[in-house]
């Protein structure tokens, strides 16, 4: 039998295979707080339950998006060291819980997630918290723009999915900001999914077949539009941004940090590289993933796994004896 040539040798490592034990970790953690009307606690367990799970994975990180800065940070802030320093140097995005109100009031589609990608290809989004954003699916990727009408956008969605405007889903934060977008996409007669929190999950759906979503409208958090635009990599999605700044004040430190607010941010702007790594792990059942479902000593969780260099997507059901992870875990999963 003939030998690989190297430039048939296998790919190397897929990643997100490692980070989806962390994913699950923090979901697991989370799972417990379900309905208790905590999000703080809730987020504190899954922060402290990934931290504990992530420096298992060979990788030499850098958190670039977490839960703050390191004074108010203990655990997975802005600029730490993750991975046990063996592997490949990553830029890492990690949101615990996306969807801590979602956990505490027990709604669907909290989600716990991390993307990676080569170090210094993620955006850098502390000089504007949130940003307008459009999120399709492979469809109509190349055909959308976040410059138009909402109804152009919802008309051009239509068309290259093959539907009647009135069969397209656009998913939207129900926020008192999005009020005259609501509005305009009602006039159009197409359909409207309010979510309360969580719109990783919601742009997701919004490029995933058969998710019942066909569109993200809105304005919501740069950090998870950074983390959305890995999964769009993945997806062969779109994500298109504009900086939203909140107050004069936050416009101008964006405008001092070089940054032109009516730049259109794509895709490639909020992730650079090409090999980019997306898992998430359901906390609350919702359209993208079932969330943890506990049993006598065992857990169940869902997760997707996905990595943009193959394209390959995978949806895990995972079995967990809570006695065998006890054994090697900090974090006590049975209570």
């Amino acid at each position: 039998m003939d030998r690989l040539k190297p430039a048939e040798a296998a790919p190397d490592r897929n990643l997100a295979l490692d980070l989806v034990r962390v994913t699950e970790a923090g979901a697991m953690a989370a799972g417990r707080w379900v309905g208790r009307g905590d999000k703080n606690g809730a987020d504190g367990v899954a922060v402290n339950a990934m931290r504990s799970m992530i420096n298992t994975v060979a990788m030499d990180g850098v958190v670039v998006i977490g839960e703050g800065e390191k004074d108010d940070a203990p655990m997975l802030y802005n600029g730490e060291r993750v991975g046990d320093g063996t592997g490949p140097e990553c830029d890492v995005a990690v949101d615990p819980i996306d969807g801590t109100t979602l956990t505490a009031k027990s709604l669907p589609n909290a989600i716990s997630v991390m993307a990676v990608a080569p170090r210094g290809s993620m955006y850098d989004p502390s000089a504007v918290f949130y940003m307008e954003k459009l999120i399709a699916g492979p469809e109509a990727a190349d055909k959308v723009d976040i410059r138009l009408p909402a109804a152009e956008n919802i008309s051009i969605v239509a068309k290259a999915k093959g539907l009647d405007v009135e069969d397209v889903t656009v998913c939207v934060l129900d926020r008192p900001r999005h009020d005259a977008l609501v509005q305009e996409i009602r006039q159009t007669g197409a359909r409207i999914k309010l979510i309360t929190d969580g719109d990783i999950a919601g742009g997701i759906t919004a490029a995933r077949p058969g998710s019942g979503v066909d569109l993200l409208l809105g304005i919501g958090g740069t950090p998870e539009g950074i983390i959305a635009a890995v999964a769009m990599k993945c997806l062969g999605g779109v994500i298109q941004g504009r900086l939203t700044p909140k107050d004069d004040e936050e416009r101008q430190r964006a405008i001092d940090a070089g940054h032109d607010l009516d730049r259109v941010l794509t895709t490639d702007d909020l992730v650079t590289a090409d090999d980019c790594f997306f898992v998430a792990t359901g906390i609350t059942t919702g359209n993208l993933l079932r969330g943890v479902r506990y049993g006598a000593g065992s857990a169940t969780t869902e997760s997707i796994v996905m990595r943009s260099r193959s394209g390959t997507i995978r949806t895990i059901r995972s079995e967990h004896r809570l006695e065998k992870l006890r054994a090697y875990s900090a974090i006590d999963y049975e209570h």
